[in-house]
Parts: structure tokens; sequence; C-alpha cells
């Protein structure tokens, strides 16, 4: 079985205004309070830059940042498909020159995208698995995997090793419950820095509007596209509480995701170092910029562009991985916020309470290995 992804199309960008709503325009739209969402914690960067190291930093992706002789994939090539390649997880013959291909948004065909937002919405009509606090769906049991687990994988040197195992858990339930057969995406933010809201991503055919936060500072339901009129019944923070699907773009802190800001962050040569920086920087700056749901820290994956996001973020990783090999054989840091805290290893369990197997670290810090075998497409 084989991943086709179909011919690259670059659609038009619809634009949606980021300027301050008028009253007039408030007073049609389901507004809430963004203070029960509250932020992510951030770094300038300003900070990111004077902490910077002075080396040559790895901007790509692809064969060429791995010193192979593989050629470039071309969009429109045949991709080894995610059945193939489980099986090949299973038999460790994961092939490093013929890995699964993340495509950024851009490249990536108006047929795949919408199997991609339709795929998401197939495991939101899906009835939980069960045992998960909140949970409502089978979407929803991701989100409280996340919020359950919160204190533990933020903060600490465990924040970019288990989002990277857990998008790859939302990778396997889109391929596994609803037939999701294409190949990935990812969403280069950096292209879109301070005008998020009209990039096509934000669009009803895809993943819904991106309002701004209006005059007096509150958030806007999402009322049309996909994801019209969704009900989070996990968060805001620890509680459970019914909620709209809502977002109030800040495009001051869009603006602040920018190659820069990565590049410094991945200029850094010790792991725990880049994480922090990558953590409270552009990772921070993109929900805080996206606003309302996506600014709540334990239950922001109720908003699906949160997996854009992290694409997004795991795709930095890599790129800082592949100037060095050792970086896929080693890690540093804490596991946890104790004090003293428990040293991080490559044998640290990642866990999803029950949603999927556990694993460990070094399982998912080389993307070519056998248990992930992806990289994006540059």
């Amino acid at each position: 079985m084989r991943f086709a992804l179909a011919s690259q199309a670059l659609c038009g960008a619809v634009t949606v205004s980021a300027l301050t709503l008028p009253r007039f325009v408030e007073k049609r739209l389901t507004l809430v309070d963004l203070d029960q969402f509250g932020s992510f914690p951030t770094i300038t960067p300003d900070q990111a830059k004077a902490d910077a190291e002075n080396i040559n930093v790895v901007t790509t992706d692809g064969p060429e940042a791995q010193g192979s002789d593989a050629s470039e994939s071309k969009v429109g090539a045949v991709k080894t498909a995610a059945a193939d390649n489980d099986a090949a997880a299973a038999a460790g013959t994961c092939d490093r020159n013929n890995p699964n291909i993340r495509f950024e948004w851009r490249n990536y065909s108006p047929s795949d995208r919408t199997a991609f937002v339709e795929g998401i919405k197939c495991l939101m009509s899906k009835p939980s698995g069960g045992g998960f606090q909140g949970s409502q769906s089978r979407y929803e049991d991701l989100v409280s995997v996340h919020q359950q687990l919160t204190s533990s994988i933020h903060m600490s040197a465990i924040f970019l090793v288990w989002h990277r195992y857990y998008v790859h858990i939302f990778e396997q339930l889109l391929r596994e419950e609803c037939a999701f057969d294409r190949a990935m995406p990812w969403w280069d933010e950096t292209l879109d820095s301070g005008k998020f809201a009209a990039s096509d991503i934000f669009t009803d055919a895809f993943f819904g509007p991106l309002p701004t936060k209006t005059s007096d500072g509150q958030g806007t339901c999402i009322e049309s596209g996909t994801f019209a009129n969704t009900t989070l019944h996990i968060g805001p923070g620890s509680g459970f509480q019914d909620h709209c699907l809502s977002r109030a773009v800040d495009e001051s802190l869009t603006g602040t995701v920018s190659a820069n800001f990565v590049n410094d962050c991945n200029s850094r040569t010790s792991y725990d170092d880049m994480r922090s920086c990558q953590e409270m920087g552009p990772h921070a700056y993109g929900h805080n910029g996206i606003g309302a749901v996506m600014a709540e820290v334990s239950a922001s994956p109720g908003d699906p562009i949160f997996f854009m996001h992290h694409l997004f973020v795991d795709h930095s990783f890599r790129i800082w991985q592949n100037a060095d090999a050792s970086r896929t054989t080693t890690i540093n840091g804490c596991a946890d916020t104790a004090n003293p805290c428990t040293a991080i290893t490559m044998d640290t369990v990642l866990h999803s309470n029950g949603l999927k197997p556990d694993t460990t670290i070094g399982a998912v810090m080389d993307t070519l290995g056998d248990y992930l075998c992806y990289r994006y497409d540059h």
C-alpha cells in the first residue's frame, strides 16, 4: 500500500481582517471571556537572540540534510503508506531512504487537505474509547490525555519528545479508526508570521476562520466551516465545563513566530537549552497568538489546529537534530519538575494513559527509526 499525494495546487488565501472588530459586527457573534483560558509562559525573541550560540544552523529537512545520496522527493511522488511502515516498524525494517513524508500545507493538494480535516471530524464523531475523564468522543480521548498529563509534559525536557509521541498517536488514530490514507501535513508558521488569519488553513473548507480578539478583549465562537458549532467538554484548565471552540487571534503575537526566532533557539547545542527556548518561544507564541482555546495549556488540543501547530514544533525539533547525528541518540535535562529532579534518559518511558502503548524516548528520538519512520518535505 502506498500514499498517493495528489498534484500540487496552491489555493488563493482568503484574507480575514486582523483589525479590531467594530461593535456592530461583534453583536452578531457569540463571544467568550478570554480570562478563563489563560496563556502559555513566554520568553522574548530578544532573550532568545541574546543567548544564541554562534554556529551554522541547519534550516532544512530531507536527504541532503542527512548527508544521504537519496534524491529529494517531489510533490506527486509515491510515498510509503502507514500500513507498510507499521509492518516495517514491527519488523524493524524502516527504510531510512524512503520514509513517510510530511508535506507542508502549501504542498498538500486540495483533496489531501479535505481528507485530513474529514479524518479529524471522523474522530470527533466516534464514541470515546472509555476511561478518559470528561471525554465524549474519540477525539476528546486525545484532549483528555493531554489535560490529565499537563503538569508532567510541559516545562521539562520531556516536552518535545512527549509531544512527538502524542502527534504520532493522533496519526495512528486517524489511520486505524478513520481510514485516513494520505501523507501527513505540517504547517510552516514562519511563512505566515504576523498574518495567520490570512492563511487558507483558516477558511471554512479546512479549519474554519481565525477571528481577531474583539475591541473589549473577547474571543469568538467558531460558527462556520468544518468545525462550526463544536462543543468542547474538557477544560478550560482542569475543569469539565461545556464551552464552544473559540479563537481570538493577536497578529502581534503570531508575528513573533519567525524563522529568526526558530533559528536562534535551534542554535543551542544542548537539547534542554533548545527545548526550553522552543517551548517558551515559537511554540508558546503560536498558541497565544491563535488565542482562546489554543492559549489554554491543559485543554488546547480541543482546537484541532493544535496538531498542525505541533507538527510545526516537531519540524523545528527535527531540523535541530539534523545538525548532529548524536542528537538522535542522546538527551539531557529533567524528566519532571521535582527538586531534585529525575534525570531524563533514552530509557525514560512515555505514556498516554492507555490510549496507545507506552514507548521510550529512545524510540522517538530518531524520526527515521523503526517506531516513527518519517521526515519532512523540507
